[in-house]
């Protein structure tokens, strides 16, 4: 992929993940009450629950928001039951989108979605129809300009598993996802603090869009993420300015 549009995706990305912050706490208490329900309410003995707690406590959820959520998922208290559901499919020029829901409504949430993929030009696949393109990982992104050697340096001694150098002198470092927590923390330690660092399914290829295609993809994107039941939207496209 082109490296400059890098970073204007990334910059992309983060503004619109700020925009929808007033429904990241519903999203966090999702996932914690899931994670807990599957891997127990130890979160030293459960990666998933220890990541879930670990982004709450970076969008300052309150203790107790979190703490009931653990309960509710290891059944200590009453509360909605949720399922995860992968939805998968194509959006413009045959771009890859995964789509992950947690739902209490499965009916509603396949209508949600194949409504929003078909208003805006995409299709809804069947399973397994994109899944492989997309390899699950904690990423951190570091602006130009980052010393490169000392990042290098210290993600090895962290346990990063790869450190990608883009066209436009933007540092990327993927790890391990249930290994997100531990290098991040190494990472700041040294004082590597990520201008963007999550877990991801990224994409093993790209399909670069512009002009209108990139508009329209977009539109379909901001229709997915807007439904209350989806939790994440995955794409192989790269929208270019």
């Amino acid at each position: 992929m082109a490296g400059h549009s890098k970073w204007a995706n990334i910059k992309h990305k983060k503004a619109a993940q700020d925009a929808k912050r007033g429904k990241i706490f519903t999203r966090l208490i999702k996932e914690i009450t899931i994670a807990a329900r599957l891997g127990g309410g130890d979160s030293s003995s459960n990666p998933r629950l220890r990541l879930a707690i670990d982004k709450a406590y970076e969008q300052n959820m309150p203790k107790d928001n979190i703490e009931r959520a653990i309960k509710r998922g290891c059944g200590d208290l009453e509360g909605v039951s949720y399922e995860e559901i992968r939805y998968e499919g194509y959006g413009i020029g045959g771009a890859a989108i995964m789509v992950d829901c947690m739902t209490d409504n499965r009916t509603r949430t396949v209508a949600d979605v194949r409504h929003a993929f078909t208003k805006y030009g995409g299709n809804l696949g069947t399973d397994g129809s994109v899944a492989f393109l997309f390899n699950h990982c904690g990423q951190f992104l570091y602006p130009p300009g980052t010393d490169e050697n000392k990042l290098i340096e210290t993600a090895l001694e962290v346990g990063a598993e790869d450190i990608i150098h883009h066209e436009d002198d933007s540092l990327e470092i993927v790890t391990a996802p249930y290994e997100f927590v531990t290098v991040k923390t190494g990472l700041e330690k040294a004082g590597f603090k990520a201008e963007f660092a999550e877990v991801t399914m990224k994409p093993t290829n790209e399909t670069l869009l512009s002009g209108e295609d990139a508009i329209k993809m977009q539109k379909l994107l901001d229709a997915l993420e807007n439904i209350d039941d989806v939790q994440d939207v995955y794409t192989t496209a790269v929208l270019a300015e």
